[in-house]
């Protein structure tokens, strides 16, 4: 079959979107504490054959710049962060392909819970379930769920590694056949294909038996984010959809190659997994015409959203030094959660030691400076060429304003891409799986032997 693009909606179960921004647009709606809202964003998004909606989470507001809420309160800078799993169940209800991903923190959740929430929206979903694997960022969330300060990053994921053993080894414990439901002989299930993992690890215990059998496409598609040299091997070792955050191809060609490099080494086969990149697109019928709702958006963001949002993703108070004042090595060194962040300024600014200043302007972070701007064709074009020249399998789409972003992508670019036979004009199938064109997993499947090289 000819290669076509993984399309992704990014969300947030917040009172805005991931432009922290998005809020003060005046044509988006107000009522993003409600389920309609959510479910508008579910029908447009399966209206236009996206593969998944998908929310990435934190476990705190942003409050690490000037260790204060105050100021993301009062501009409303993500201050509102409900459980996206409960929101996502309410997207379920009102469509019937569209893939459902969601965030849990594998730093402060137990891996039989997470499992067992996971596994059930699958079953609910009728196997439309993906789980995007997160280490949190910060201190705030670390206080939020009872500890005092945030793990070192690597350490983070080595615990991360131990707990993907444990929630795919409960989902294997349940047979495909398990289920007998015979009302005659009185049973239910087949004992001998229901096992107990009891797991032991240097971060973790576990017995079962687990509590939920497995769904039509076999368990939850494992999405995953990692930017960072630790985060690639782990993106690369379990991911199955790897959100990627390259701002031009020359960049992207390289993380995409880094991270297949690296699932290859882990002995997995690369081509069982999507990288998706972060895109913004400001589109409408013309070019002028999505230049002038540009326009507008460029006059909604203010400092303070990125001076708050680089203090979360990076763990690091930015007010503690003046905004033009270079951070010391320490003070780069200190900093932790989305390294990728602070690795890109380093590289975009061409400074060791950057300032607040630089941070904001070369980061991108509360900004969209580096959204694609025009019709149909000027949008495709761009996307095409990240596509065939292997710079990721697909995109995740984030909006400005909703659910008005969503609705011009589908309405000027989807059929652009359609055209092209850049993207599908269907789904092919029910299940997550089966849409993106992912093996359905034997039990046991992801327990392969790491390659010295890769291949």
């Amino acid at each position: 079959m000819t290669r076509q693009m993984v399309l992704v909606g990014f969300l947030q179960a917040q009172n805005c979107t991931n432009l922290p921004s998005s809020w003060r647009h005046p044509d988006s709606r107000t009522d993003s504490m409600s389920a309609d809202y959510y479910q508008e964003i579910a029908r447009i998004l399966e209206a236009g054959k996206f593969h998944m909606a998908f929310f990435d989470d934190r476990l705190a507001m942003p409050d690490r710049y000037g260790n204060d809420h105050a100021h993301t309160v009062e501009y409303g800078i993500r201050c509102v962060k409900m459980d996206p799993l409960i929101v996502l169940t309410a997207m379920g209800l009102v469509t019937e392909k569209l893939g459902l991903g969601a965030t849990c923190s594998t730093t402060y959740y137990e891996p039989f819970d997470v499992a067992r929430r996971f596994a059930t929206i699958d079953l609910m979903s009728g196997g439309r379930a993906g789980w995007n694997v997160v280490t949190s960022l910060n201190d705030g969330e670390a206080l939020n769920m009872g500890r005092d300060s945030h793990p070192e990053h690597d350490s983070r994921y080595d615990k991360a590694d131990e707990f993907m053993e444990v929630v795919l080894g409960h989902w294997d414990t349940w047979e495909d056949g398990a289920l007998i439901m015979d009302k005659k002989s009185g049973r239910f299930a087949d004992p001998a294909k229901v096992k107990r993992l009891d797991h032991k690890g240097a971060a973790f215990k576990s017995r079962g038996p687990f509590t939920v059998p497995r769904s039509d496409q076999g368990h939850p598609v494992i999405i995953q984010a990692g930017a960072s040299g630790r985060g690639q091997r782990f993106a690369g070792r379990w991911g199955e959809v790897i959100f990627t955050a390259a701002r031009n191809l020359a960049g992207a060609k390289e993380g995409y190659a880094a991270v297949r490099n690296e699932a290859a080494k882990a002995g997995r086969d690369p081509d069982q997994m999507f990288l998706c990149n972060l895109t913004t697109p400001v589109c409408a019928a013309t070019k002028a015409e999505a230049e002038d709702k540009m326009a507008l958006i460029n006059k909604l963001p203010l400092e303070i959203d990125a001076l708050s949002l680089l203090a979360e993703a990076l763990n690091y108070d930015f007010a503690s030094k003046g905004l033009d004042e270079p951070l010391t090595t320490d003070d780069l060194k200190s900093m932790q959660g989305i390294l990728g962040i602070r690795d890109g300024v380093l590289k975009n600014s061409g400074k060791s030691n950057p300032s607040a200043r630089d941070f904001v302007t070369f980061s991108g972070r509360g900004q969209v400076h580096d959204a694609m701007v025009g019709g149909p064709r000027e949008i495709a074009d761009r996307l095409e060429e990240m596509f065939v020249e292997r710079g990721c399998d697909g995109f995740v789409i984030a909006a400005t304003y909703v659910p008005g972003s969503y609705a011009d992508f589908v309405q000027h670019v989807v059929p652009e891409l359609q055209r092209r036979g850049l993207f599908q004009k269907d789904y092919r199938g029910k299940t997550l799986r089966e849409n993106l064109g992912l093996k359905r997993p034997a039990a046991g499947a992801w327990k392969v032997q790491p390659r010295d090289a890769a291949e």
